[in-house]
């Protein structure tokens, strides 16, 4: 890792209607729309959908260089989420994110130290700690 502090750019356009195009330095553009729950069309990367993405993206980065460190081995890793957007104080926010990690470990793994290494992961994910949104792990670990 580089030394902290580090710095990123994220540019976007768009109109009064439609889609938003996201874009950074060296990837590819990102289109981006309202979800159908605030009546968009439905086929494209919502930034409900963008900030689940990026809580998944993150954990699995976290979950490699903890495993790592901790000399815990994994297969693979299948992941999914869900956001509950509610209103609360006023104010329609997430008020809850659900990681639904499915780590898939080799045969021996001390199956206490994979959960461990499970829950650090979310514990210490940069974008996780970032949120004011709880966010709560329902592991399962598979032998491979």
């Amino acid at each position: 890792m580089k030394p902290l502090p580090h710095r990123y750019e994220v540019r976007l356009s768009g109109g009064p209607n439609g889609y938003a195009t996201v874009s950074t330095a060296g990837v590819p553009d990102l289109r981006s729309a309202p979800p159908l729950d605030y009546d968009g069309p439905g086929d494209a990367w919502s930034p409900e959908h963008l900030l689940l993405a990026a809580v998944e993206t993150c954990f699995l980065f976290t979950l490699r260089a903890v495993a790592k460190v901790s000399h815990i081995e994994f297969v693979a890793l299948d992941l999914s989420s869900e956001g509950t957007v509610d209103r609360q104080n006023g104010i329609t926010r997430f008020t809850e994110i659900v990681l639904r990690p499915r780590l898939r470990i080799p045969s021996g793994t001390d199956r206490d130290r994979a959960l461990w290494v499970l829950q650090k992961s979310e514990k210490t994910c940069l974008v996780s700690a970032s949120l004011s949104t709880p966010v709560r792990l329902e592991p399962e670990l598979v032998t491979a």
